[in-house]
């Protein structure tokens, strides 16, 4: 038999000590005569006296509760020790909080990605890498193609306008591509 106190067993619960009160004042709680909360008997009266069709608020009481202990993690006390102190059992709610709530960040990415609203983060970047790959290669291959027709040119003005239209060429070429391969590398993932 574990004698409790209301308050201690509201944060072994994680209760409001409000809703302890409550509970107790529905007799729904095995107290002793001097007030203390017999938990083994009080937890098998709970569990025979809960409606099952309060399943689906439970659940969600328990998921406001878990994310509350998830924002405390996320500011830590000054009075929680950076690193646990040898001897002491671990802290499962803690370690449970920290798990959901790492699921929960695991989900929204995932929701993102399904959305079309994020993306592989190599398959961009080895798409950014062909893409640039391939502009400095049309661009370097334009001296062998350009060479030849610019030497008999003489006029500066005529010079620029095939420069310009040899450039734009290799630009557009490049977009075309790179957007093709930027669209394929997406899809990948």
């Amino acid at each position: 038999m574990t004698l409790l106190s209301k308050s201690e067993f509201a944060a072994r619960r994680g209760w409001a000590k409000s809703y302890v009160s409550k509970l107790a004042k529905q007799e729904r709680l095995v107290l002793t005569d001097d007030g203390k909360v017999d938990l083994e008997a009080t937890e098998a009266l709970l569990a025979e006296s809960s409606d099952p069709s309060k399943s689906a608020v439970a659940a969600r009481h328990e998921e406001a509760r878990v994310e509350r202990d998830v924002r405390s993690q996320l500011e830590p006390a000054a009075a929680t020790p950076a690193v646990q102190q040898p001897g002491k059992g671990l802290d499962f709610q803690k370690a449970r909080a920290h798990r959901e709530y790492y699921l929960a960040q695991l989900a929204e990415a995932e929701f993102h990605k399904v959305q079309g609203n994020l993306v592989e983060r190599n398959a961009v970047s080895d798409a950014a890498y062909s893409a640039g790959r391939m502009v400095r290669d049309l661009m370097f291959g334009l001296s062998p193609q350009l060479a030849p027709e610019l030497v008999a040119m003489t006029d500066p003005w005529e010079i620029e306008k095939h420069l310009t239209t040899a450039f734009r060429r290799v630009f557009d070429d490049a977009i075309r591509m790179s957007t093709s391969d930027l669209e394929q590398a997406m899809t990948q993932s």
